[in-house]
């Protein structure tokens, strides 16, 4: 099987190094890919935002199967552009990615087909704002109704704050505050069937303890040993297949991976979000622990056969991924700072550096890996267990450097709920 993986983050490098690795796939493409992916990987220069250049590329390669990556190009409806191709393709149709694409179709759709989540308000002027607000009281969550690249949310006790939020997003989904620790559960989908991934938890604020802005993740885990046995199955029961059910009955089958944001409730499993594609950097820990192969199961999935092949298996131990972010980031971010020590770190034993925002540029005469996004790389180690895990990544990222890097101390110390509380921020 011949892959090509369409985006330029974090998750594709991820997903592009999982597909290398599986026996089953012969060759893998990026496109555009990133330096870190062009080690193992064809990078071509395609914008991942143009359907029909994918779609060129993909046939011109004679690609068995494309996987789109980001959420913005599923939005789009890059994968539609594929499909109509006749190519295989992991990822939702563009009216099913509106899941991800607008916060209140989602809310619509959990609300038909009986899915657990908060009560929600939709807004559309300062006033339903304001009447929203205090219905549900504080701690006061905030969405914006489009895609705002993991920076859409504001969860806050301030009401003036939580107001000016709204009124600067225009339509806001305003929902109540879910108590209980978060929580990432990944299904693969066919549309009218799934299987679910590992669960996995990611830590969202920039500092340790949970304090600062929010990110777009800054390190992740999994397995979640203090997790319900059940709670990958409980979730499939009462979420992931009526939300196929629904999507199906609305003419729209979803096919690609439903990710579940979850709060863990004194009540039960809520959701707090779904997003139309594999997280970053949640998804990290989860594919460093598959042992059944990755491109089988995806092709599966984008033909509608996901019920010919096993379901994912995964290897005991564990695994725990450390971001290093550049200087500013998440308000702004460092670009063109030199990184040094990914190659030593890439050469400790059951460590991977994974490659979010890097680029190649001339610097003295010579070609250097240098900074070109907020989330610049991501440690990833697995380990017998979280702890040992743990001590891995950050032994391997302390062999990393370049000006201004940020990264929490505190990643997989503690499950996230008693470290930082509830969540209720999108990746």
């Amino acid at each position: 099987m011949t892959c090509l993986v369409v985006g330029t983050g974090g998750r594709e490098h991820a997903l592009a190094l999982a597909l290398s690795r599986d026996p089953g796939v012969a060759a893998v493409h990026a496109a555009p890919g990133n330096p870190g992916i062009g080690a193992f990987a064809t990078l071509h220069e395609v914008d991942p935002m143009d359907g029909p250049a994918v779609a060129a590329l993909a046939a011109e390669i004679g690609v068995d199967l494309v996987v789109v990556g980001p959420e913005a190009p599923l939005v789009a409806g890059v994968a539609d552009a594929v499909r109509d191709r006749g190519i295989a393709v992991f990822g939702p149709s563009a009216a099913a990615a509106r899941l991800e694409g607008s916060k209140a179709f989602s809310k619509e759709v959990m609300a038909a087909a009986g899915v657990p989540t908060a009560g929600s308000r939709t807004c559309t002027t300062p006033e339903e704002a304001a009447a929203a607000l205090d219905e549900f009281g504080a701690p006061y969550v905030v969405k914006d109704d489009a895609l705002a690249a993991g920076k859409g949310v504001v969860v806050t006790r301030d009401r003036a704050e939580a107001l000016a939020h709204a009124e600067a997003c225009g339509r806001v989904v305003i929902e109540e505050f879910l108590e209980g620790p978060e929580v990432s559960l990944f299904a693969v989908c066919d549309g009218s069937r799934a299987y679910p991934l590992q669960p996995a938890q990611d830590f969202k604020r920039i500092f340790d303890g949970g304090r600062g802005p929010n990110t777009g993740g800054m390190g992740s885990y999994s397995p979640l040993t203090w997790a319900q046995d059940d709670l990958a199955s409980v979730v499939m029961s009462s979420v992931v297949q009526p939300t196929l059910d629904e999507m199906d009955r609305r003419g729209a089958p979803f096919v690609g991976c439903l990710y579940v944001g979850l709060a863990l409730t004194a009540a039960g499993p809520r959701v707090i979000e779904f997003n139309c594609r594999f997280g970053d950097p949640d998804i990290q820990p989860v594919l460093a622990l598959i042992e059944s192969g990755v491109g089988g199961l995806l092709h599966a999935a984008a033909t509608g056969r996901l019920g010919e092949v096993e379901a994912p298996r995964f290897r005991d131990g564990a695994s725990v991924t450390v971001v290093l972010a550049s200087a500013g980031y998440p308000e702004s971010s460092s670009k063109g700072d030199v990184i040094a020590g990914v190659g030593a770190a890439n050469g400790v034993e059951d460590v991977d550096v994974i490659h979010a925002g890097t680029a190649l540029a001339s610097v003295d005469g010579e070609d250097r890996l240098v900074t070109a996004g907020g989330r610049v790389l991501a440690v990833r180690a697995v380990g017998y267990d979280v702890a040992d895990a743990r001590a891995r990544a950050y032994a391997a990222a302390d062999l990393i450097s370049f000006d201004g890097l940020q990264r929490r101390t505190d990643i997989a110390a503690e499950p996230l709920g008693v470290i930082e509380g509830a969540s209720v921020l999108e990746d």
